[in-house]
């Protein structure tokens, strides 16, 4: 299958590109990729398959750094209407995505906490009780809130505005959580058909939700009371986030959400851990307890992901190694790639996304050399090197992806050099009123 690859800088930055071949059973043709990092990702080696692509008939990627588009866009325009038609799901797979439900019952489902026994976001806020709760009066209720809350501040007064960039992009992506629980109710034989199902995946699905809906909640809360932000345009781009939802692949395969699953889980969890710590050596321990907490959720959610991608590398090695090729090929979205404050065009910096992504690479909340960890790791995790009996494609596959961390690791060495070189000006966030603050 013929594709004709043509490769533009997408952002100011000036780029040079490096072209690496990609083999693929479905391709004959050579397709040109430059890889410069990702982050939501996660987040994330970001590859974007465009509304308006499509409806030529192609395909576009954006590469970016898990939070960072210093971006190259990958045209692919393809000399036939099947590019834009989804390949039916393999009966057999989604055969086995259901066999598993008895052990996702037995080991992903106690990953998920007690209601009972798990943080809410009010553990780590001041309280705002009013009169009569624990016979404290409303004056002495309205007094420790405005003590309570003066602290919080104080701590947050001193977090950098890079950072608060940062935890502001993290803090819209996590609201978007009702467009991340539609994706995952996409994958057949793994979905909550019902809305109430009790089959094991179902109950993982609606847990795993539960958990991440107090993510959003508490960083929301968090930074409104910090006074350092301008929340009516944070939640303007929540709004605009979940209207424009997110473009991501349509599975042709069930096993496809579980190895997306258990890549944004890891990057989210490196995302939040690297804010916490730089909110730490600020002196907002406040905040870094509140990003250590939620970075715990995420490595608990990554092992689910991981352990269900692991059992069926060995019930069926050759159609996983196939199906996280084919994921690494190019569709890793990043959830918050379609952010917007609705200024974008009046900026002439680049997308939301795309600023908010060149910040947390230079700050080091997610970097290419991130990525290239998170990829080693699942590479060995799943011991991807070690799978044998695998068909003609199954071994092209694998010699794919075993390839890819060295090949990471040394684009991303280059784009920080040309990065280095290159002159960065200022850019604008509408989220901490309009400050500048430099990109990667």
């Amino acid at each position: 299958m013929e594709m004709e690859c043509l490769l533009h800088l997408h952002l100011e930055y000036k780029l040079a590109s490096e072209l690496l071949e990609i083999s693929a059973a479905t391709q004959a043709s050579k397709m040109a990729t430059t890889w410069l990092a990702t982050g939501s990702a996660p987040a994330k080696l970001c590859f974007h398959n465009s509304s308006k692509s499509a409806a030529r008939g192609g395909f576009s990627w954006i590469l970016c750094s898990a939070t960072n588009p210093r971006s190259l866009t990958i045209s692919a325009a393809a000399t036939s209407a099947e590019h834009t038609e989804c390949a039916a799901v393999p009966r057999e797979q989604v055969e086995v995505i259901r066999s598993l439900n008895g052990w996702v019952a037995e080991n992903m489902l106690p990953l998920l906490a007690p209601v009972e026994s798990s943080w809410q976001p009010h553990d780590f806020l001041p309280c705002s009780a009013a009169a009569g709760a624990g016979g404290v009066s409303e004056a002495e209720a309205l007094a420790s809130f405005t003590e309570g809350v003066a602290q919080l501040r104080a701590g947050a007064a001193g977090v950098p505005d890079d950072v608060l960039v940062c935890l502001v992009g993290n803090m819209v992506t996590e609201e978007a959580l009702p467009t991340y629980q539609t994706m995952g109710n996409r994958s057949e034989g793994a979905s909550d058909d019902t809305g109430v199902s009790s089959l094991p995946w179902a109950q993982w699905l609606r847990g795993w939700t539960a958990e991440e809906n107090r993510h959003g909640d508490l960083l929301n809360r968090y930074l409104y009371l910090s006074g350092r932000v301008d929340m009516r345009q944070v939640e303007t781009t929540v709004h605009h986030l979940l209207r424009n939802g997110m473009e991501m692949l349509m599975p042709s395969s069930p096993y496809h959400s579980v190895i997306y699953g258990a890549f944004q889980e890891r990057a989210t969890f490196i995302s939040h851990g690297h804010t916490g710590r730089l909110a730490g050596q600020h002196g907002d321990q406040a905040l870094a307890k509140i990003c250590g907490a939620i970075a715990a959720d995420e490595r608990r959610h990554e092992a689910g992901y991981s352990r269900a991608a692991a059992r069926l590398f060995e019930v069926d090695p050759d159609g996983m190694v196939r199906a996280l090729a084919h994921v690494m090929r190019g569709k890793v979205t990043m959830p918050g790639l379609l952010m917007s404050d609705g200024r974008d065009a009046a900026c002439g910096d680049g997308t939301l996304f795309e600023r908010f992504s060149a910040v947390a690479e230079r700050v080091g909340v997610y970097t290419a050399r991130d990525y290239g960890d998170l990829v080693e790791h699942f590479v060995r995790r799943w011991r991807v090197a070690e799978l044998r009996g695998l068909s003609g494609e199954g071994r092209r596959a694998q010699e794919y992806v075993c390839g890819l961390p060295p090949k990471v690791r040394r684009l991303a060495e280059l784009a920080h050099k040309r990065a280095a070189r290159s002159e960065a000006r200022p850019v604008q966030f509408s989220w901490i009123f309009d400050r500048p603050v430099m990109p990667g």
